[in-house]
């Protein structure tokens, strides 16, 4: 389960957009200028109908899945999910199936990272300050981490078969160049919210996406229970 850390896959902005590099660098000999093509949007979340926070919206995840095949390459270089002040950061994560994904501990206390979902489970253990341990994501699908030392810590790490995806900017926008033309589907994933995804065919012009509303429902913090399917002991959250 574990490997050697490395710097963390690089995150681009361009145009004022916060992509992933996988969504971004996609390359461009795989197909004619003639044939790519890209798309773009925004993304508002809201709760009880009321507009959320803008930069709340880069916990959703944007992400096109072409009906036509595409080779799917996980990038070399890792990516990170790091605890620090007693959080995951980032709280969301996007990766490519296959990716590698390091936990390096920022804080002077100790962390556990770990996840029970199936095809897709992993435990660091428990690790002090310093680099931490690794995991490879084989499998599609969303992967809850929990910390097993303190219950407020969640994250997500969501595992896709497509690199066309995206984390959407402080005010909600999102960006895909370079998509071959034809048909496809658009979604977007929130945890606290039903997914979004709509039949989407991309032309050979530039296209701007309707905007996108989601209703976050769901609670920021599910109820859990510890990695030995056990309720956590009661701690002081507010500080180490």
């Amino acid at each position: 389960m574990t490997d050697s850390m490395s710097k963390r896959a690089p995150t681009f902005a361009v145009l004022g957009f916060s992509l992933y590099a996988a969504a971004f660098f996609w390359p461009a000999f795989f197909m004619s200028a003639a044939q790519a093509a890209e798309i773009s949007g925004t993304v508002t979340l809201t709760s009880d109908g009321k507009p959320l926070l803008v930069t709340e919206s880069r916990e959703a995840v944007v992400y096109f899945k072409s009906a036509i095949k595409v080779p799917l390459l996980a990038p070399k270089m890792p990516y990170v999910m790091r605890t620090e002040r007693k959080a995951f950061v980032p709280s969301v994560l996007p990766v490519m199936q296959g990716s590698l994904v390091v936990f390096p501990n920022a804080d002077p206390i100790l962390h556990n990272a770990f996840s029970t979902v199936q095809g897709n489970s992993f435990d660091t253990g428990v690790y002090g300050k310093g680099e931490g341990e690794s995991n490879i994501f084989k499998n599609v699908g969303v992967v809850r981490v929990y910390c097993n030392v303190h219950h407020s810590m969640v994250a997500n790490i969501l595992v896709l078969n497509t690199p066309f995806f995206a984390t959407p900017d402080v005010q909600g926008r999102f960006q895909f160049k370079n998509l071959p033309v034809g048909p496809g589907e658009l979604f977007v994933w929130h945890e606290r919210a039903t997914l979004y995804r709509k039949a989407f065919t991309v032309n050979a012009d530039s296209v701007f996406v309707e905007p996108i509303t989601m209703s976050l429902t769901k609670k920021r913090i599910p109820p859990h229970l510890n990695k030995f399917g056990r309720p956590y002991r009661r701690s002081n959250e507010s500080g180490y």
